[in-house]
């Protein structure tokens, strides 16, 4: 992964993609106004709905020239 950047904001998931070809979920997001995917066959994809709504600290960066979701943890002070 290449251009990792640091993102703090409140998550929001966009849409639903279509899943991987071993069947694991994908999705689009925004956090902190930056368009991004979660990564193919990524426990991201699993982990986001719990962080929908949520401030999050994340990284994200381009992969196969795509952004995508790098790191996802709360935000600190955030519960």
């Amino acid at each position: 992964m290449k251009n990792i950047t640091r993102h703090v904001g409140i998550l929001s998931i966009m849409g639903r993609l279509p899943s991987s070809s071993f069947g694991n979920p994908m999705f689009q997001l925004i956090i902190d106004g930056y368009s991004c995917v979660t990564g193919v066959d990524c426990m991201h994809g699993y982990d986001v709905k719990n962080y929908d709504g949520k401030m999050v600290e994340a990284t994200i960066g381009t992969h196969y020239g795509r952004c995508t979701l790098n790191t996802l943890r709360p935000a600190k002070g955030s519960k």
